[in-house]
């Protein structure tokens, strides 16, 4: 049978995957099982590890809607491999959305009737013919086979039917039948986030399969038949504690998060029924389609749902982290005329958030009209809810792809071929030596389990608990300890602007109005006697979206500052009062009577408005609630005794201006906006329309929003101070200083951001910005760019006095592999709209843009991750600092998140601060450092351990003598796990420098190193083991023939006991000294410390505990204990011998300590090893010294001398910024034009970049 082609799911999402279907085959099943049986059970853990061997072993290929198995593969960088059995279920019919006509399947069975049921009843029931559905489920998400498509698909909600806005008010506003309930609820199941705790003994058994604790069962049933059972019950000790350790931390996180989902998930609601009947139900039966009352008193909310009507007051702090309450209003109902046109737009949870009530959001009270109630129709239900897909990906994360973790598992196999050789080599040996069959068994596997060190993994992230634990004591709390050594490779962070590098609160600095089209002189305040009825001022009292709770206002800080500042008076009506009000929106505005004029106001003041009434009281009608896509918000209002309404309207100047008519625009509008923004002033434009008479309160309600949003006059500006936090420009320039790139992404304006990023530092103030204005392919013309300077800085003098004008890249030398840091004389700036140009017409680009990319304004919180994902496609290592509010995408995306807010979307970011500015980000950068070099000091130390051993036990076994059970347990408990789990202790280094430590063990200096000293210690310990022999007194030991004094012979000859493995010679005696002081020694050289981590001697215990084993050891070897000796089976030598393995320790010492810190620190790495510095890129600094030029040769000369060849560095940018280095028309020029134009050849669809002037 010809095999189907792949399918795919969630096609264009973050989880899409390639789907293949498989049938049960038998006579597979059948081998597979007798290779279980042969195998001992191992060939069932292999398939049990590798899900798609084991779905090809028993299985075989078969169309997908045939299929009784799927397997699945993730299209990421990954390629995981998920596996999910097909089910059927029995339902009235396919479509969830179609009416089931009363034929109701309960838990997707056929229901019998019960014996009451009337005859009708009965007869519907018997005609019933049960529909067939295919379903699997993954990650708690239900997959339908669709035949139209002929792919499973997933059943999300209301938004699948693509309904229109209208649709929402005329179709699904009514409510649902019982029966249309229970039958949408058989597809998207019980509306609940279940988040199941797993049992203990379902935990232990998922820990104990892992591959690592299998290893070891191995290991201990190896050890215990070689009769090792000591040091068999110290591992199995070991396990057992390891073991439930992390199933108390994994059971500790899923109660955790099963708490935190479990809070106020399931409440009472109150459901409207289609026949105008509002019943009581539990949240978990709302399905979508559903319309839910929400109490005045407000609630929880169960599920994802628009609003039809009232409007709402929301908490939305578990979902976007911002702690300010904000407006929901009812979806816009289009006018019949709109209705079916394009006008009438498709409703989006995403576009339409702010008529959205989101699961798990706080709804904190409700604004309604006399005789209406605040409805809701539900959305989505479950894991398909904002707050759903928030707890999925932390149920069901990505895997944390990091260079180390990679080279890791390469030099584990690494490690499984030494063994592999040692393998044979005893194997071989041992049957030179006529040893017994069963021993050759146990010896030669017991070389594996001694290569391959069974406690590797607890050893290596043991630097990243301890790095965990000193960022809890500096406030910065982590829920993927993965990511910690993965910060140690920052070399580009992105800085949300507000709340982030500026304070969260803004000051009214200033207000500039507009008469008879041009702009007055500034004001300091808007509260004065002469405005207080003025257009300007009454937009600023009117235009926000703040609400009272519990008697104090609330809502966005900028609103706030803005209202406070007209020092107008807000109230909101009690409910009894609404109902007076015949439906007008119970909010009203009023200045304080001390500010109100006494008398009527002569005809040259500012009496736009009205004319001066007893009471001078403004009502809020309709509110058109601030769009982040739209960069603005509008009301309708009513002035107290007018017939006619006012629209007011606030938001970006530019968007503002475009919707004034243009002759109320001022024509300097452009130069005095930038004036402000370049000063780095927050601008905000306002404007006023008077509406017709005939708008009613009735069509206000139903008014588009661009019909009020239009024709506007044009009031002013209001100029907002936006302050740099203290901590910011000093915490940039260490970053600078260490050779970190910091870029700016924020939503305001972009010369706003201009400025910031200049008074911050993160722009020097020589250094030029070239702005990219993109605009889109527009009347047959193709996609530009044009390119001019944000502004003219001093000229960079020279210490010639000359002016240089050129841009320089110094490519720095960053020893260990850092990555390339341009010294950066000009920076890319461009809004949200022109990334999106670029992004999609000049993608080769755009690579270029991210490289110098500085300042990234106007940009949308999907943008924002895409940016994160442009600067990781250049192999950049990207961290995100974020105040969390519209941050969570990128928060996700990149490296490491780092979130400012404490609030429950935190959960998204990796990490989150307690301190709310940027100073944590150096010291998860310096934390990071230290526990990757901790890391790789821990694995090299770790493979030098294993290395050490396999040498002593090859040497051992070449006599048919291995080492002793205490010895075993000596070495391994007393000296490997107190050092291991003390040299991770080393703090890290008080500040940040400009090297970066090495992403990964397969590195030069790392190889180098680690072979180095293998070299070292194999030397010395094949030194001293046959040295031994060639002593004058050397023989053949035996009780009775002791090198020491023959005072002991009494005591030797009543020794009964018979050594059945060798243990105790000479030979063993002089390895086990040789070998214990290896380690020790391997293990000061290895804990490296500046400028990384802090130094040695400062790290107590690993000083304590190694000079404490240094003492024991040297002691034990110099006298004789004979208790001791008899513990670990060593035998007395002479005291010259002693003295002689005492010089070859110190001699080995000294060797180590040469080769590592003289040939590897000072001289390999320096000429050799550095790969990005700037002579090996043939790129002269503008300014060198003579002596820079001496050493630049010197190290060419080297170079020479050891072969190193001038290698392409690795990382895309490093390959990018160079190609630019020798580009002559690269930067562009200003008042320059870049278009896209396609090729002239059909088949070709890519883009050609034309410059013009």
């Amino acid at each position: 049978m010809e095999k189907e082609a792949l399918k795919v799911v969630n096609r264009g999402e973050e989880d899409e995957m390639d789907m293949l279907g498989y049938r049960l085959c038998h006579w597979k099943l059948a081998i597979v099982c007798v290779g279980v049986v042969l195998t001992g059970g191992f060939l069932l853990l292999l398939l049990y590890w590798m899900p798609e061997w084991c779905v090809k072993a028993t299985c075989t290929r078969t169309p997908i809607r045939e299929a009784e198995v799927v397997l699945l593969r993730s299209t990421d960088e990954f390629k995981r491999w998920f596996r999910a059995k097909v089910r059927v279920m029995l339902a009235p019919g396919k479509n969830p959305f179609d009416c089931p006509d009363s034929r109701i399947v309960a838990n997707g069975h056929t229901p019998h009737p019960a014996e009451n049921q009337t005859e009708d009843c009965e007869r519907k029931h018997s005609e019933y013919q049960p529909v067939q559905i295919r379903y699997f489920t993954l990650h708690s998400t239900k997959y339908y086979w669709n035949d139209m498509i002929q792919n499973f698909e997933v059943l999300k909600g209301l938004e699948d039917l693509g309904v229109k806005c209208s649709s929402v008010h005329d179709d699904h506003s009514k409510g649902l039948t019982e029966d249309e309930q229970d039958y949408r609820r058989l597809f998207f199941g019980e509306n609940e986030i279940a988040v199941k705790v797993p049992s203990v003994f379902k935990l232990l058994i998922k820990e104990v399969l892992n591959p690592f604790y299998i290893f070891q069962l191995f290991s201990i049933i190896l050890w215990s038949a070689d009769e090792y059972y000591y040091y068999a019950l110290a591992i199995v000790i070991m396990s057992v504690i390891s073991i439930f350790t992390s199933l108390y931390t994994i059971k500790k996180q899923y109660v955790m998060l099963h708490d935190m989902v479990a809070t106020h998930s399931i409440v009472r609601v109150s459901v409207c029924r289609a026949n105008d009947v509002i019943e009581e139900a539990i949240s978990t039966e709302l399905v979508p389609g559903d319309v839910m009352v929400i109490p005045a008193n407000g609630t929880i909310m169960p599920c994802d749902a628009v609003l039809v009507s009232g409007t709402c007051i929301v908490n939305e702090s578990m979902l976007t982290g911002e702690s300010v309450p904000v407006t929901k209003t009812n979806l816009p109902n289009p006018s019949r005329s709109v209705k079916g046109t394009e006008e009438d737009e498709l409703y989006s949870s995403e576009l339409h958030k702010r008529h959205t009530l989101f699961c798990g959001t706080n709804v904190i009270q409700t604004r309604f009209y006399s005789g209406e109630l605040v409805k809701a129709v539900v959305v989505t239900t479950g894991f398909s809810t904002s707050k759903g897909r928030l707890v999925r990906s932390i149920l069901y994360p990505k895997p944390t792809d990091f260079k180390l973790y990679r080279d890791a598992y390469l030099f584990m196999l690494c490690l499984v071929a030494v063994a592999g050789i040692g393998f044979i080599y005893t194997v071989v040996n041992s049957i030179m030596n006529k040893v017994p069959v069963p021993t050759i068994i146990i010896e030669s596997l017991d070389i594996i389990t001694i290569t391959v060190p069974p406690a590797l993994p607890a050893a290596m992230t043991a630097g990243i608990v301890y790095a965990q634990r000193r960022l809890k004591r500096i406030g910065i709390f982590c829920i993927s300890p993965q990511r910690i050594n993965i910060c140690g490779q920052l070399n580009l962070v992105c800085f949300d602007k507000t709340g982030t590098l500026t304070e969260d609160g803004l000051d009214l600095w200033g207000i500039q109005r507009v008469e008879n089209s041009s702009f007055l002189l500034s004001e300091t305040h808007a509260c004065k006697e002469d405005l207080v009825k003025s257009q300007f001022v009454a937009c600023m009292a009117t235009c926000h979206s703040l609400t009272k709770i519990e008697g104090k206002l609330s809502g966005d800080p900028l609103d706030l500052k803005m209202f406070e500042a007209t020092g107008w008076i807000l109230e909101e009506a009690t409910e009894e009062e609404t109902a007076l009000h015949n439906r007008i929106m119970p909010t009203v505005v009023k200045p304080p009577k001390q500010l109100l004029p006494e008398a009527e106001a002569s005809a040259d003041q500012d009496m736009e408005l009205c004319k001066i009434l007893p009471s001078y009281e403004m009502g809020i009608v309709r509110q058109f609630p601030f769009s982040s896509a739209l960069q603005r918000m509008s009301v309708v209002t009513r002035l107290l005794g007018e017939k006619c309404m006012d629209a007011y309207l606030k938001g970006a100047p530019e968007v503002v201006a475009s919707l004034c008519k243009q002759e109320t625009v001022p024509h300097n509008f452009s130069e005095v906006l930038e004036g402000y923004t370049k000063q780095g002033f927050r601008v905000i434009a306002v404007a006023h329309r008077k509406l017709e008479s005939k708008l009613s309160w009735h069509k206000v309600q139903n008014v588009s929003r661009d019909t009020i949003e239009s024709n506007m006059q044009f009031l002013g500006l209001i100029i907002m101070q936006n302050k740099l936090k203290a901590e910011t420009p000093g915490v940039l320039a260490d970053l600078r200083r260490a050779s970190i790139r910091t870029v700016m992404v924020t939503g305001d304006n972009m010369l706003t951001a201009i400025s910031v990023a200049r008074d911050c530092g993160m722009i020097p103030p020589q250094d030029r910005i070239i702005i990219a204005d993109a605009l889109p392919p527009k009347d047959g013309q193709t996609a530009m760019i044009n390119w001019h300077y944000a502004d003219n800085p001093p000229k960079h003098v020279s210490a010639t006095g000359s002016n240089t004008e050129e841009v320089q890249i110094r490519l720095e030398e960053e020893s260990s592999g850092a990555a390339l840091h341009s010294m950066e004389h000009y920076h890319f700036a461009m809004s949200g709209k022109s990334f999106a140009v670029i992004a999609e017409h000049f993608q080769d680009l755009l690579q270029k843009l991210v490289l110098h990319g500085t300042v990234f304004a106007r940009m949308a919180p999907d943008q924002k991750t895409q940016l994160v994902e442009a600067l990781q496609s250049v192999d950049y290592y990207v961290g995100m600092c974020g105040d969390g509010a519209n941050d969570c995408g990128a928060l996700k995306r990149a490296h490491s998140g780092i979130s400012l807010s404490e609030l429950e979307a935190s959960v998204a970011s990796p990490f989150t601060s307690r301190t709310p500015n940027i100073s944590c980000v150096p010291s998860l950068i310096r934390e990071g450092r230290a526990a990757l070099i901790t890391s790789f000091c821990v694995f090299k130390f770790m493979a030098l351990y294993s290395i050490i051993q396999y040498v002593s036990v090859t040497l051992l076994y070449s006599i048919l003598s291995n080492l002793g059970d205490f010895q075993f347990l000596f070495i391994d408990i007393a000296i490997i796990l107190v050092i291991v789990f003390t040299m991770s202790l080393n703090p890290a280094w008080k500040e940040l420098v400009s090297e970066r430590p090495p992403s990964g063990l397969i590195s030069g200096p790392l190889l180098f190193s680690v072979l180095m000293q293998i070299l070292v210690c194999l030397g010395f310990q094949t030194l001293a083991f046959l040295w031994v022999k060639h002593q004058p007194w050397y023989h053949k030991w035996t009780p009775s023939s002791d090198a020491c004094s023959l005072s002991n012979y009494s005591h030797h000859q009543n020794e009964t006991n018979h050594d059945e493995h060798n243990i105790k010679n000479y030979e063993n005696t002089t390895v086990f000294f040789i070998s214990s002081f290896q380690y020790l020694i391997v293990a000061i050289v290895f804990s490296k410390g500046k400028p990384f981590r802090q130094p040695s001697y400062k790290n107590l215990p690993f000083l304590i505990s190694s000079f404490a084993l240094y003492a024991f050891i040297l002691f034990i070897m110099l006298y004789r204990v004979d208790a001791i000796d008899q513990f670990l089976e060593i035998v007395c030598v002479p005291y010259q011998w002693r003295y002689t393995m005492l010089l070859i320790i110190v001699v080995n010492g000294v060797v180590s300590v040469l080769t590592e810190n003289l040939i590897l620190d000072i001289i390999l790495r320096k000429f050799v090893f550095s790969r990005d510095k700037q002579g090996s890129c043939g790129i002269t600094s503008a300014t060198q010294t003579p002596q820079e030029g001496v050493d630049r040769w010197g190290e060419r000369f080297l170079s020479f001398l050891c072969c190193q060849r001038r290698r392409a560095p690795k990382a895309k940018y490093m390959n990018l910024a160079q190609e630019l280095l020798v580009d002559p028309d690269w930067p562009p020029k200003p008042k320059t034009t870049t278009e896209a134009r396609k090729a002239p050849s059909p088949e070709n669809v890519s883009y050609q970049i034309i410059s013009a002037t």
